[in-house]
């Protein structure tokens, strides 16, 4: 008897702002694809770890959240479907606050936590049900899916990053979101490399990219590079 054909995982990774999250999510609902939202993932830890009065610098102590934060975490990876619950509460919205933002790199860079929750990642991709997956985060193309047919790093100049930023977050002070955009890439990027395309990997600059260009820029990819 033949195997059942597995889903095609596509991997993109990039820093802050460079449109990985919207793309990924736009060209995941046209291809009639799944969605995984890796980084979310980091930002509900933290934002549970913060509601149990952790203190997420103790690595050991987010470590020893891991087993109850599972249990508690529900993800979509339906794009038309966008929510993250934790015990049952919706935290969509709350975890993409910039005071998320700020501390989330204290989980993020917790290597036994990245381990842990990048071996969650593998079973959510190659379990997935959907003829495809988009797996989007910062280190899916190099640690998570090294092995997927399509790989791709989105990169954007910081100043078109934080613009990005700063349409996504109206209302919040201009400072703290640049501020918090390169702080943020700079202490993730000490446990991973999302700046450089490694073998294999295509790099895509939406610099100059508009988001319909982006999208369809990252379809075309997706089609070229995929063997469906």
């Amino acid at each position: 008897m033949t195997a059942p054909q597995q889903n095609t995982v596509v991997a993109i990774d990039g820093p802050s702002g460079s449109g990985k999250s919207t793309v990924s999510r736009e060209a995941a609902r046209r291809l009639g694809w799944h969605l995984l939202d890796t980084g979310s993932v980091y930002r509900a830890l933290a934002w549970y770890g913060l509601r149990r009065g952790a203190d997420l610098a103790d690595r050991d102590a987010v470590v020893a959240l891991l087993p109850d934060f599972f249990a508690a975490w529900e993800l979509s990876v339906d794009p038309d479907e966008r929510w993250v619950r934790v015990d049952g509460v919706d935290v969509t919205a709350a975890i993409r606050e910039t005071a998320i933002s700020e501390v989330v790199s204290h989980v993020a860079t917790n290597l036994r936590v990245r381990e842990a929750v990048n071996e969650r990642f593998r079973e959510l991709l190659f379990g997935d049900d959907a003829p495809g997956i988009i797996a989007e985060g910062r280190d899916i193309t190099t640690v998570v899916a090294p092995d997927a047919p399509v790989r791709i790093l989105l990169t954007a100049d910081e100043s078109a990053r934080i613009r990005r930023r700063l349409a996504e977050k109206a209302g919040e002070d201009a400072a703290a979101v640049a501020a918090s955009v390169a702080a943020r890439d700079a202490r993730d990027g000490t446990v991973v490399n999302f700046t450089t395309a490694a073998d294999g990997v295509v790099e895509l600059d939406t610099t100059n990219l508009d988001l319909e260009q982006s999208i369809a820029a990252v379809i075309d990819l997706i089609r070229t590079g995929s063997p469906r």
